[in-house]
């Protein structure tokens, strides 16, 4: 007996899990709403039924699932850009139903807008590095805070720069501060040492888990490159040879600029709106650092603001050339993981 290619799509939600099950002429052989589990999943396709592709939107936890599936399974299982998948809606309305049968037609028809699956080694360091970053947010918001108490004081500003041993001296022992805006600045300073003390942990928790990374160890001999943007570059790509081009790897990373044209008018209206925000600042502070560092990246820069007198369009543009260049150093090299 021939067996029926079937075609999974899957609306994922913490609890639940809307399944459509299609054949290849675009027919709905299930539509159910099962428990968030992969015996659930798994017990949806009928009897006769090959599964030939399954396709689940990318959101949190989506990927541990997907995994599991196909482990469990044997399954092809894609995970699908979940803004990409919306613009395609050609239905306005917003319900699991039609979500798990857009993503099953996709699927079907080969138009799914894939995103990488990375492995779960990845994903692990993604958690630690994305867990640095909140610590570091908070950081600098705690260092925000500080500053508005001062203003709002009209504290004259001594002459050492903020943040050094000098600055911290004048701050706890000379500023004129009332009682109440002295303690409140004890309790951020306070807060300032414990993240400071979380942040060490966190990083030498990344020196060790990244210690037998072959792709960390050689980002880490390029100029400009260290322990935190090494591993930033290793969790949020993963694999540079996933990328066809340079020029692919930058607009993933969202160094590329948005193009505004429209008819014999042609014009570029800063980066693309795509990409981990926390990848493009990380790429942007590198640029700064070879600006300084390396007599080709030096140059280019020079030139940049020359025309443009602008220092972020000078970084942004040498990240987009670095990446580029970056990804040809990279592709030569085993990146298993």
């Amino acid at each position: 007996m021939t067996s029926v290619a079937a075609f999974l799509g899957l609306d994922y939600h913490d609890e639940a899990i809307e399944v459509n099950v299609m054949d290849h002429r675009g027919e709905i052989l299930v539509s159910r709403r099962c428990p968030n589990s992969v015996a659930a999943v798994a017990a949806t396709v009928p009897p006769g039924c090959r599964v030939a592709g399954a396709a689940i939107e990318a959101c949190c936890g989506a990927a541990d699932f997907a995994e599991e599936l196909m482990k469990a399974t044997g399954w092809t299982v894609d995970l699908a850009h979940p803004g990409f998948v919306a613009r395609m809606k050609q239905n306005p309305d917003k319900h699991d139903f039609g979500d798990a049968r857009m993503l099953a037609d996709l699927e079907r028809v080969g138009y799914l807008p894939r995103v990488w699956l990375a492995p779960e080694s990845i994903r692990q360091l993604r958690r630690l590095v994305r867990y640095r970053q909140q610590l570091a947010n908070e950081h600098r918001q705690v260092k925000l805070r500080m500053r508005a108490v001062l203003r709002e004081e009209r504290v004259p500003k001594p002459e050492a720069r903020p943040w050094t041993k000098a600055w911290m001296l004048w701050l706890t022992e000379k500023a004129e501060l009332g009682a109440q805006s002295r303690w409140v600045l004890e309790r951020h300073l306070r807060r300032l040492e414990e993240l400071d003390r979380e942040l060490r942990v966190v990083e030498r928790r990344l020196v060790l888990v990244t210690r037998d990374d072959p792709v960390v160890r050689k980002l880490q001999t390029f100029k400009g490159v260290g322990l935190i943007t090494a591993v930033t570059l290793r969790a949020e790509i993963g694999r540079f040879d996933r990328f066809r081009t340079g020029k692919q790897l930058a607009r993933f990373t969202g160094i590329t600029p948005r193009n505004a044209s429209s008819g014999k008018r042609q014009a570029d209206a800063g980066l693309i709106k795509a990409g981990n925000p926390q990848l493009r600042a990380v790429l942007v502070e590198t640029a700064h650092r070879l600006m300084r560092l390396e007599p080709r990246w030096i140059a280019l820069g020079a030139a940049i603001r020359k025309r443009s007198r602008s220092g972020s369009l000078a970084a942004a543009a040498v990240a987009n050339r670095w990446v580029r260049w970056l990804y040809h150093q990279m592709c030569t090299m085993d990146q298993a993981v």
